[in-house]
């Protein structure tokens, strides 16, 4: 890994919100789930979360143009077993929906914990979404339309959230745990060896201070032995009767 890249991700390491998310209440369309990761990942959230009851809503990890590699998302079944996390977490829940409650996006406090729930293309957020949430957002609308894209919505608040917390100088202090570190370190600046532990099954190393890899000789002889997979593909091939023969 270069010294450019280890820096950079240090960085954003560095600058990563864990007390700060969004919440997709079943919205499916993945150029919407693309650009909210996206933004995400732009204002320091880590983490997102995704209500997708239906698997037919569930899509591929390759949506975010590269987004999904520095942001994870936690997928629920129900509202409820996601806010039960965000319970645990003492989180303030945000729900944007035009109700007599709902308050300014811009008036809420986004330094406390938070999740901005964010609802679908068409029906919006779901009524346990309202009925769970501390408070009510909206963005003013002062033309003809009444709501934003999702994406663009999400975009907004999460926006305003940055804008607070850098006055708050709530950036620039790593509060992400040392292994979710070590293992971001390995994933995004030695991907082709994280690939190759992955396909043989081999526990990550430990990323040192200039970005480099700190293993024992046993690793590198796992390392550099041959592949599993491959040898047992090779094995599958030479065992197939050759189809020139069984032709004659």
């Amino acid at each position: 890994m270069s010294p450019e890249r280890f820096a950079r991700i240090n960085q954003m390491l560095d600058n990563r919100q864990v007390d700060l998310t969004v919440c997709l209440d079943k919205v499916h369309m993945t150029n919407n789930i693309a650009a909210v990761l996206r933004s995400a990942d732009c204002v320091g959230i880590y983490e997102i979360h995704a209500v997708w009851p239906d698997i037919d809503m569930r899509v591929s990890g390759n949506t975010a143009s590269g987004s999904q590699q520095w942001v994870n998302t936690v997928k629920h079944d129900t509202f409820a077993q996601a806010n039960h996390a965000f319970k645990a977490q003492k989180m303030q829940v945000l729900t944007t929906t035009f109700s007599d409650a709902a308050v300014d996006f811009r008036e809420i406090d986004y330094t406390q914990p938070t999740v901005i729930v964010m609802g679908n293309e068409r029906d919006g957020v779901s009524a346990e979404a309202i009925e769970a949430a501390d408070q009510h957002i909206i963005i003013p609308m002062r033309g003809m339309v009444q709501s934003l894209n999702v994406s663009v919505a999400a975009a907004l608040v999460m926006y305003e959230a940055q804008r607070q917390r850098e006055q708050a100088n709530m950036y620039g202090t790593r509060k992400l745990d040392h292994v979710y570190c070590q293992t971001m370190l390995f994933e995004q600046g030695h991907p082709i060896y994280a690939n190759a532990c992955r396909r043989k099954q081999i526990p990550y190393p430990a990323i040192d201070l200039q970005g480099q890899i700190v293993a024992d000789s046993a690793w590198w002889q796992r390392m550099r032995a041959p592949d599993p997979q491959a040898l047992l593909a090779k094995s599958e091939i030479d065992s197939t009767p050759d189809e020139t023969l069984l032709i004659q």
